[in-house]
């Protein structure tokens, strides 16, 4: 029985591992994550091979419910939390279950064998409980994939978003661009409207990149971005109004 800990305190880490062996002498112990970074790299490589994972809500990184939207999960799982109380019946009904810190080994051992009756049953949709707990969460941070590496771009480095070629392309502060898995339909539906505006079909902008504006005409307006943009940007006919209304806030 292969067995991942994501777990971002080592001192309840190192006691969920010994507990673990002691009511499951077996099992195999494949690794230990403490943030959602190392998380996406360990379940890429063994998700398809483990039995178990117990996972930590708060990691080092931001919430482990972060990792649902980057990748499928199909491991049954545990959930473990210090608090989050709004989640826990959710986690109760639809999950394999949920154990409070600090883990009591009885309640560590009642989870391991509801785990073992309910395994081979349907796959959980992990994914849609997270999108039923969080419905209006926003993106906070976009995971970039270079060959073997990956890589996390948070919401505050993004200078905006553009299509070419029918790819989404993010432009962080820095001039890089990195193509990402979102429509700029759904990025309107996932980002912080008082920071970021769609200007036309191809652009969506953050305020803090807009370095110049210009009248371009009686009704629109073209402005220039930081960093550089080889494509004119320009905001359209039936959003300068609203544009306009969103610079200063309304």
């Amino acid at each position: 029985m292969k067995v991942l800990i994501i777990e971002d305190e080592m001192a309840a880490a190192r006691r969920l591992h010994k507990l673990v062996m002691e009511l499951l002498p077996a099992a195999d112990v494949v690794g230990q994550a403490d943030s959602i970074e190392d998380s996406l790299l360990l379940l890429s490589q063994y998700d398809d091979k483990l039995d178990l994972i117990f996972m930590d809500i708060h990691l080092a990184d931001g919430s482990s419910f972060e990792i649902f939207k980057h990748i499928e999960i199909k491991t049954p799982i545990i959930f473990t939390t210090a608090y989050d109380q709004y989640a826990v019946q959710a986690f109760k009904v639809n999950a394999v279950d949920y154990l409070l810190k600090p883990i009591k080994k009885e309640e560590l051992d009642k989870a391991i064998r509801k785990y073992q009756q309910l395994h081979k049953r349907d796959a959980i949709d992990y994914g849609a409980i997270i999108k039923a707990l969080q419905p209006e969460d926003q993106v906070k941070r976009f995971l970039i994939r270079f060959g073997q590496q990956i890589r996390l771009v948070s919401m505050d480095e993004v200078a905006y978003f553009y299509t070419q070629d029918k790819i989404t392309l993010l432009v962080n502060k820095e001039g890089k661009r990195y193509p990402i898995d979102y429509s700029l339909e759904k990025l309107e539906e996932q980002i912080d409207s008082r920071r970021f505006f769609r200007i036309n079909r191809q652009f969506i902008v953050c305020i803090n990149s807009i370095e110049e504006m210009y009248m371009y005409s009686k009704s629109r307006v073209r402005i220039t971005l930081s960093p550089s943009s080889d494509i004119e940007t320009i905001v359209s006919t039936e959003r300068s109004p609203h544009f306009k209304k969103w610079l200063v806030g309304e």
